[in-house]
């Protein structure tokens, strides 16, 4: 008999977390005669990343891509990962996840009572801010009404940096920047050019980099535990290469995405970031004061 996996996303069909999902569901077939075939439901048909989850915790989804997000409350640690400057750059990211430290993490969201099995991670990325003003130093912010995600804690970083956070849905910001409601925004570059918002009036984009997160990708416990060893361990070896390959394609569309922005006649700056890591140190000692350990080690990882 075939197992149907349905593996969702809110992503695009040809985004790079979506192709390699549905490669890791050709090898999987392919490795088990077609016991197991996925099907793959692109650009959030299945509804929104809250959505997936609680349809992947009652066995109605087999497999789904979410942000860390909704994993804190579960899983406090993760929230290390949405702290401002917490890595040093995207290098230094990956090495944490491909690492002990990302292995930890992930195991320890399938042990939690969320009845998921976390498989792997995907890159996202690092966020940086586009404006209608050229900004290098926490200075070139005063004043400066930026779009950040709906998170306290991005909304103060964003203040401590100089500007003054704005939380705001993402489906809000085009006609935000367009009215001149917000000055700026900030997202990893394939989200400004997809989502067209580099067209609304922002000329920059200031590499701050200032947010590096992560993503994950899990799978209903309810589907685990009905799979057997060999399966189990089939799909985390597959998941292991979908972690691989999703970087590699980011990495291109990035580069894609740049290219793009560019011959729009987006300017690129690059700064030092110095003043805006030691600008958001109150933040990463507010919030990860109970995560000093975790901390240490990710410093720690060259």
């Amino acid at each position: 008999a075939q197992t149907i996996l349905k593996a969702s996303d809110v992503h695009p069909a040809g985004y790079p977390n979506v192709v390699a999902m549905e490669s890791l569901g050709k090898k999987l077939e392919a490795a088990t005669n077609g016991r197991y075939k996925l099907q793959m439901f692109p650009g959030g048909v299945l509804g929104s990343e809250k959505e997936m989850i609680e349809q992947a915790q009652i066995g109605a989804l087999q497999i789904a891509r979410i942000s860390l997000g909704p994993m804190g409350p579960i899983v406090p640690d993760v929230n290390v990962f949405n702290m401002p400057f917490v890595f040093r750059d995207e290098a230094h990211m990956r090495a944490v996840i491909d690492g002990p430290i990302g292995k930890e993490i992930l195991d320890k969201i399938s042990a939690s009572t969320a009845h998921l099995v976390a498989l792997g991670w995907m890159d996202s990325g690092s966020r940086s801010m586009y404006t209608k003003n050229p900004i290098r130093t926490p200075a070139d912010l005063k004043g400066q009404k930026i779009r950040v995600m709906g998170n306290p804690m991005f909304v103060e970083t964003m203040n401590a940096m100089g500007g003054n956070g704005i939380s705001m849905g993402h489906n809000d910001t085009f006609s935000a920047l367009q009215t001149g409601v917000v000055d700026g925004a900030e997202n990893n570059q394939p989200t400004f050019f997809a989502s067209n918002q580099y067209t609304a009036g922002p000329k920059y984009y200031s590499q701050t980099t200032h947010l590096i997160i992560p993503e994950i990708f899990v799978m209903s416990k309810i589907t685990w535990d009905k799979m057997s060893k060999d399966d189990q361990a089939l799909l985390m070896k597959f998941s292991r290469e979908a972690q691989m390959e999703q970087r590699a394609l980011w990495d291109k569309s990035v580069g894609e995405y740049v290219t793009k922005l560019k011959a729009y006649g987006i300017q690129f700056i690059t700064l030092d970031k110095k003043p805006f890591y030691d600008a958001t140190a109150p933040i990463r000692a507010k919030y990860g004061a109970q995560f000093a350990e975790l901390i240490k080690r990710i410093e720690a990882t060259k």
